[in-house]
């Protein structure tokens, strides 16, 4: 029997992977994504995120092995650009959760958390004589530096971030990459946000939005990662732009070690310690869920649906 323990922890397991034009499904071995071109077996307990594109299917079995595997599955547009809609998370514990909902409930509380996403930000910098529209200003030149900096360093034209998902392809090579990258990003942000029991939906900075969180986790990162990246894609001859930001990007991930990052972050800016560790009786419910021919079905803690 297979036990919680044997899992990988998100931050040991790959980024993501993205699929389109061809079949999932589950063989005895594990997953196997079928194409024109053949059959690719996929290390399903190695993978955090599977984006799956346009002309994708997926069969029943492998939605239940996803799952199994806390594993989350995204369906997205074409180029991995556009999130249409995602499966849940893994976590049997709603302690963070409440958290995360009560510090966003509460005007001071929610205002601490914005001060020290920002803070992530700028390091070494001491906001607390800053009001919020003084740090967002910092925010917004930070940014543009980014962009201007990666702009000089591979001798591209930069002219601002503007594009169209409607005009895809009006859209100058470096917007391209720039969204692809931030697309790539934001899927395994979202994974890591579900994967430890949080919403996407309760942001701090950014709100309103199904994921707001998502886009507030992600800016932590973009400066460093995502920013560069695009630019220096962008001045690479261009034969398959977005596929070559996807590939970069994964590289890219392991190098700044993200997965690892990702879940700590979190938890320092919601300031979130040791009473939201999951207790051993849920580990024992998450473990039990995840063991291949439960004898019941049932999971310690859940109610039994009434016979009909």
């Amino acid at each position: 029997m297979r036990n919680l323990h044997e899992l990988p922890r998100f931050d040991d397991r790959w980024s993501y992977l993205y699929l389109e034009h061809g079949t999932l499904d589950q063989k005895s071995s594990g997953l196997v994504f079928h194409t024109l071109a053949g059959h690719t077996p996929l290390p399903i307990g190695q993978l955090s995120l599977i984006m799956l594109g346009p002309g994708t299917k997926v069969t029943h079995e492998a939605v239940k092995a996803l799952a199994r595997n806390n594993c989350l599955l995204a369906w997205v547009g074409e180029k991995g650009i556009r999130l249409y809609s995602h499966s849940t998370g893994g976590t049997f514990s709603a302690k963070r959760l409440l958290v995360q909902a009560r510090l966003a409930s509460n005007d001071e509380q929610r205002l601490a958390v914005v001060y020290r996403m920002y803070q992530k930000r700028f390091p070494g910098t001491n906001l607390a004589d800053k009001t919020l529209q003084q740090v967002r200003g910092m925010e917004g030149l930070r940014v543009r530096q980014a962009y201007e900096n990666a702009a000089k360093e591979f001798d591209i034209p930069w002219k601002g971030r503007t594009y169209s998902q409607e005009n895809w392809e009006t859209a100058s090579d470096t917007n391209r990459a720039l969204s692809s990258a931030n697309a790539c990003l934001y899927g395994v942000c979202h994974a890591a946000i579900v994967s430890a029991g949080y919403s996407a939906a309760i942001g701090f900075v950014h709100t309103g939005k199904m994921l707001s969180f998502v886009y507030d986790v992600a800016d932590f990162y973009k400066c460093e990662i995502t920013v560069p990246l695009a630019f220096r894609a962008a001045s690479k001859p261009k034969t398959r732009l977005e596929s070559l930001v996807r590939r970069e990007c994964q590289q890219a991930f392991h190098d700044a070690r993200l997965l690892e990052r990702i879940i700590p972050d979190i938890n320092e800016v919601l300031n979130v310690g040791h009473d939201c560790r999951e207790t051993s009786e849920e580990l024992e419910g998450r473990a039990h869920s995840l063991a291949d021919g439960s004898p019941s079905g049932s999971v310690p803690g859940q109610s039994q649906p009434e016979s009909s």
